[in-house]
């Protein structure tokens, strides 16, 4: 597991500045229409909590205690619920918010196996 969690943090890591990207072009686009959309403030929520995973992933990948585990699941979790819930015109979202369950999921796995 602990190969996982320093690919996953890699990872996270670099999709945040794509994810971060794509927040601001959604957030313009969201008051260029004036609709009230929120999505692109969402996103970047969901960016930020997807760096700080990905920091907690590679941080505590050889740590033997259950609170990086943890930490990575509230962070992630936190991010794929807003990222679901809160797409709206920012369709991209939907695939970070999966990517953010991917990991809380293999970090329960990973929670579930060390006990």
């Amino acid at each position: 597991m602990k190969t996982w969690r320093l690919v996953s943090g890699i990872l996270s890591m670099v999709l945040f500045v794509l994810v971060a990207f794509q927040s601001c072009a959604a957030g313009v686009a969201n008051s260029l229409d004036a609709s009230g959309g929120s999505s692109g403030s969402i996103g970047l929520v969901v960016a930020v909590l997807m760096l700080a995973g990905g920091i907690v992933s590679v941080v505590t990948r050889k740590s033997e205690g259950k609170g990086g585990n943890i930490a990575m699941v509230v962070l992630f979790g936190l991010a794929a619920l807003l990222g679901f819930t809160g797409s709206g015109n920012f369709s991209d979202l939907v695939i970070w918010a999966a990517w953010c369950l991917i990991n809380s999921v293999l970090a329960v796995v990973s929670l579930v196996k060390k006990t």
